[in-house]
C-alpha cells in the first residue's frame, strides 16, 4: 500500500510506515546505488556502495562469501543503508535495522536480478555464466527496516532541525 506524500507528512523519521510513500518506493525500484554502513572487525565503520533489490518488504544485497564484509556483517549485523538522487533536489532514504544472512551455492538468484536490471540481459547473462563455477558460493543478505526516515527536498519534507531562513528560502514554508 503506497500513501501519498501528504498523508505522511506528519510521520516522524524512524516510522517504518514511510516506507510506503512515493519518494521512497521510487528510490527502492529505481536503478540506484545505495551506501552500506557497518562495523569492520576493528570496530571501525565501514561505508560501502552495493547494489540492492527491493522486495516488498525486504532489501537484499547479493555478496560472494569469504570476503571482509561477509565476515564482520557476522560479527556485527546492525546496518544503515542510504539511497539517494545526485540529481537536482536530493531525495534521501536511510534505513537501518539487523541484517540476516544466508549462503546458497552458485549465483544467488536476487543478485542475477540485479545484474540484469543493471548490465542488460546479454551483458548479464554472460558475466553470470562466467562467475557461476563450481564452488562459487554466494550471501543473501537481507535487511527488513526496523527504522526508516525519508529526505525530500522536492516535496519539502525537510530534516526536523533545518534551521527557518533555510526552510524558507526552500519554500517549505508554503
Amino acid at each position: 500500500m503506497t500513501f501519498s506524500n501528504s498523508e505522511t507528512m506528519d510521520l516522524p523519521q524512524g516510522d517504518v510506515r514511510l516506507l510506503n510513500t512515493p519518494t521512497a518506493q521510487r528510490l527502492l525500484t529505481a536503478p540506484l546505488v545505495a551506501h552500506l554502513a557497518y562495523t569492520g572487525k576493528d570496530r571501525m565503520p565501514r561505508l560501502i556502495p552495493v547494489n540492492f533489490l527491493w522486495t516488498g518488504d525486504e532489501l537484499v544485497i547479493g555478496a560472494f562469501d569469504g570476503t571482509y564484509k561477509i565476515r564482520d556483517l557476522r560479527n556485527h549485523p546492525e546496518v544503515a543503508v542510504c539511497i539517494d538522487t545526485a540529481d537536482g533536489p536530493p531525495q534521501v532514504l536511510m534505513l537501518r535495522g539487523r541484517v540476516v544472512m544466508s549462503e546458497v551455492d552458485g549465483v544467488l538468484p536476487e543478485y542475477a536480478t540485479i545484474q540484469r536490471a543493471g548490465m542488460g540481459e546479454e551483458a548479464a547473462n554472460a558475466y553470470l555464466r562466467a562467475i557461476d563455477q563450481p564452488g562459487l558460493r554466494m550471501v543473501r543478505i537481507g535487511l527488513r527496516p526496523n527504522w526508516v526516515a525519508v529526505l525530500d527536498f522536492q516535496q519539502q519534507r525537510l530534516p526536523g532541525r533545518t534551521p527557518e531562513p533555510v526552510r524558507a528560502a526552500l519554500g517549505a514554508d508554503r
